[in-house]
């Protein structure tokens, strides 16, 4: 085996692209995964074949990660990465048993997501910032990239949206009619949410601005590059989300991806009475276990309410 990734894996790798349709960056993260596991394996044991390849050997290269510093999140990642590898691997004859089944993942701590408060939101609603001396300061221009940057900022929070379904809406998935928008998730899965009157005002602004300001653009996608007319990328969507909650002062969280938008509208609906399985539908998880979590952030909500007014708190 060389250092070079191996041929089932390389095969694996073509299927989640492209038959399971795995956002590019869940794709990246399995093919940086699997590189690192084969390059170690070969660097440690030289040529193991695909059956040779023991929970030993598994173990080993999770003890070198956790010696390099690999926080237990990143390390449940890497083994997530090798399960779902070996799974394909058993499915099509290649190995005749898995030896992730005797590979136990470390535990994480307990962490609750981290969201923006409603009334961070209210001022990107509002469009003015939040920095001391600056209340009447609009955030967004009244330019065609302003309004890509609201739209984005609207679309992320009124619907919950991953970032890499974002970039994914399609203009024939925008129901003017029935305000709603289909949305292609994970697992090639579709789901139909619910958008507020004044979010599909947004949208037809953004499009009338867009089909003056731009000769020629995506007519396929919702959202595209203000200046390219272009599809838009990962990096610019975050980007613009971390730029803007950071010039503004919107929160003081230290992540500022798009991701926080996700966690502010499940946790805002939950604290709000939302019911959890509408949450789950809403958000396109397949476990409602993946959804409980924001009810924490609501009984942590509920303790400092608790607090502040109870005389014995």
């Amino acid at each position: 085996m060389s250092e070079e990734l191996h041929p089932v894996a390389t095969r694996f790798l073509a299927y989640i692209r492209l038959e399971k349709r795995y956002s590019e960056h869940t794709f990246a993260a399995y093919q940086q995964d699997l590189t690192q596991f084969f390059t170690f394996l070969q660097s440690i044991y030289g040529d193991v074949p695909l059956r040779g390849i023991t929970h030993s050997h598994v173990r080993t290269w999770l003890a070198w990660l956790m010696e390099h510093d690999n926080v237990a999140k990143t390390v449940n990642r890497k083994i997530s990465s090798l399960k779902s590898f070996f799974k394909y691997a058993l499915r099509h004859g290649e190995v005749v048993l898995t030896p992730m089944t005797k590979v136990t993942a470390p535990k994480i701590g307990k962490r609750l997501p981290g969201f923006i408060d409603e009334k961070g939101m209210q001022a990107l609603e509002d469009n003015h910032s939040m920095r001391r001396g600056h209340e009447k300061e609009p955030v967004f221009s009244s330019n065609l990239e302003g309004l890509t940057h609201q739209l984005i900022f609207g679309i992320l929070y009124n619907t919950g949206i991953r970032l890499s379904e974002l970039i994914s809406l399609r203009e024939r998935h925008v129901d003017k009619g029935n305000l709603t928008i289909k949305v292609l998730g994970k697992g090639n899965k579709e789901r139909i949410i619910p958008i507020s009157p004044a979010l599909m005002e947004e949208i037809s602004i953004y499009r009338e601005n867009r089909s003056k300001e731009l000769a020629e653009y995506d007519q396929e996608v919702l959202l595209v590059n203000p200046r390219s007319g272009r599809k838009l990328y990962p990096k610019y969507v975050y980007n613009v989300v971390r730029d803007y909650l950071t010039e503004h002062q919107i929160t003081t969280i230290n992540r500022k991806s798009p991701h926080i938008l996700r966690h502010t509208f499940a946790t805002h609906l939950t604290n709000n009475g939302a019911d959890l399985n509408a949450v789950k539908e809403l958000l396109g998880h397949s476990s409602l276990a993946s959804t409980q979590v924001y009810t924490s952030n609501s009984i942590e909500k509920l303790k400092e309410a608790y607090k502040k007014a109870h005389p014995k708190g």
